[in-house]
């Protein structure tokens, strides 16, 4: 799957479940692990976790199937990893704390 269709499938997921503060982070020029960063915020850690697992199951759909997911026993962070997209959904605790808007250096695109 083409990585702007990837972008445009996570959005609609993260849109679905009510994500919060949804930013794209173009992190082409700065790692060679991923093209894109997608950090969202829900607003309770059932939330992050449901969130998170709607991107898992909308990829799957799409026959894209996840390199992984980390976080989901503690649901402050859950990070899915979709090859050329990072999709981190946080706690809005976690996500000030780690800013990853401010550590990966890049002007955030809402």
């Amino acid at each position: 799957m083409q990585t702007e269709k990837m972008i445009e499938l996570v959005h609609n997921a993260l849109e679905d479940m009510k994500a919060k503060e949804v930013v794209d982070l173009d992190v082409r020029e700065r790692s060679s692990i991923t093209d894109y960063m997608i950090v969202a915020s829900g607003t309770s850690k059932r939330h992050v976790a449901a969130v998170a697992e709607e991107v898992i199951v909308k990829a799957k759909e799409a026959g894209v199937m996840p390199l992984g997911s980390e976080g989901q026993s503690s649901s402050d962070w859950v990070l899915v990893d979709l090859g050329d997209v990072v999709v981190h959904v946080m706690m809005p605790d976690a996500r000030s704390f780690y800013d990853l808007e401010r550590l990966w250096g890049v002007d955030a695109d809402a």
